[in-house]
């Protein structure tokens, strides 16, 4: 009954696959968005102004980190919690099979820390149109996002920094 409950367990991580796949199909949806965007710059970029202009390149750049986000965590995900990834005969990402749940954690925070920057410059280069009291939140907010991630890898330091290879 042990060695049932345990291969059914262990069987159970495939759970998991068909979130990655969900993700992925997230990733189509970001880069279909990414390349609406793209369109619109093309289409007003000697009528918008000098500000909209970088506005635009803003969220460009905002999609891209999300799509980079997206990507780190279905094949770090998948390899630390389903199977390795055969990429044999394929190319071969640099970091794939180096990223452990605890790095992957610290990987997403500073990816949701640069988001919340690009957000926050783009509230920045706004202000005008904005209330003090928001953009005081927006700051907030973001702050948070850093104490955050530095607390994050600070406790990653302390508990994990010696088990992992160099």
């Amino acid at each position: 009954m042990e060695r049932f409950i345990e291969k059914l367990l262990f069987a159970s991580r495939w759970l998991l696959a068909p979130v990655y796949i969900g993700l992925s199909l997230g990733l189509i949806a970001l880069g279909l968005k990414f390349f609406q965007e793209a369109f619109h710059v093309i289409s007003v970029v000697f009528t918008s102004s000098e500000a909209d202009l970088v506005l635009t390149l803003l969220a460009m750049i905002d999609l891209a980190l999300v799509g980079s986000l997206i990507v780190m965590v279905m094949f770090s995900g998948y390899e630390n919690f389903i199977s390795r990834i055969d990429a044999e005969g394929t190319e071969t990402l640099g970091w794939l099979g180096k990223l452990d749940a605890g790095t992957l954690k610290l990987k997403v925070a500073a990816s949701i820390v640069a988001i919340s920057s690009i957000h926050l410059l783009r509230v920045f280069m706004d202000a005008q149109k904005i209330p003090n009291d928001k953009i005081m939140w927006f700051v907030v907010l973001h702050l948070t996002f850093v104490v955050s991630a530095v607390l994050l890898g600070v406790l990653d330091r302390i508990a994990f920094s010696s088990h992992r290879e160099h």
